[in-house]
């Protein structure tokens, strides 16, 4: 028997999430809705879901954004199904670079969104995944302890959060801008304060080693390398 999943389903159209709904709660499924980006955003980040059903176009905050801002502040990986009338190739890469993990187009077979949803949380169980390890690098987001190549590192609560943004965003390039905002919100300090933390992080995640794993890349932001 599959799992009783908690979603979310932000979407603006409320006969389609009436259909959605009447489809999965008979299979014991538990639903939230959100009719709007703004609140469902908030939704998503006020308690832990298996899985959030995302409209593209909604009311007051685009489901891109809401993605993106859910990858910044949530302190777990919440599976994003997007949902969107558009299919061309370079809207579905849109909806992955900002994070979404599956993307399914309009109109959809209800036993498929059933597929994908439960697809993408046995990808992301709850609790699971809140061990991020990246090459030598392991961070584990529910104690805070951070060891590279099993030696724990001393950190500050700012280094840890840069840190763990970056790894986040592992493989791509985690912008500057992206990267102050994730640690100090809409107002960030000066440049001079993130470059101050970059250079207290790198003496304690890269300097006792033999090689250094913060990479910046110029003009853009900060990745990981997971080998020499």
């Amino acid at each position: 028997m599959a799992p009783a999943l908690d979603i979310l389903v932000v979407e603006d159209n409320a006969a389609l999430a009436r259909n959605i709904a009447d489809y999965l709660e008979p299979l014991g499924h538990r639903l939230d809705f959100a009719e709007d980006g703004r609140s469902g955003l908030a939704l998503a980040l006020s308690r832990p879901f298996h899985v959030v059903i995302l409209d593209v176009a909604l009311p007051l905050m685009d489901g891109l954004a809401v993605c993106q801002a859910l990858r910044e502040k949530a302190d777990r990986h919440v599976p994003v199904l997007m949902l969107t009338a558009r299919d061309t190739l370079e809207d579905k890469l849109d909806g992955f670079r900002c994070g979404a993990d599956d993307y399914l187009t309009k109109p959809f077979a209800l036993a498929e969104l059933t597929a994908r949803c439960l697809a993408l949380s046995q990808r992301y169980r709850l609790g699971v995944n809140h061990v991020l390890q990246i090459g030598p690098l392991e961070i584990d987001r529910q104690s805070g302890v951070v060891r590279r190549a099993g030696e724990t590192l001393r950190m500050t609560a700012a280094t840890y959060r840069i840190l763990r943004l970056v790894a986040e965003a592992h493989p791509r390039t985690l912008p500057r801008f992206e990267l102050s905002r994730g640690v100090w919100g809409e107002d960030p300090p000066d440049s001079d304060s993130l470059r101050s933390h970059i250079h207290l992080l790198r003496q304690v995640l890269d300097k006792p080693f033999a090689w250094p794993m913060l990479e910046t890349v110029h003009g853009i932001g900060f990745r990981l390398r997971v080998e020499p």
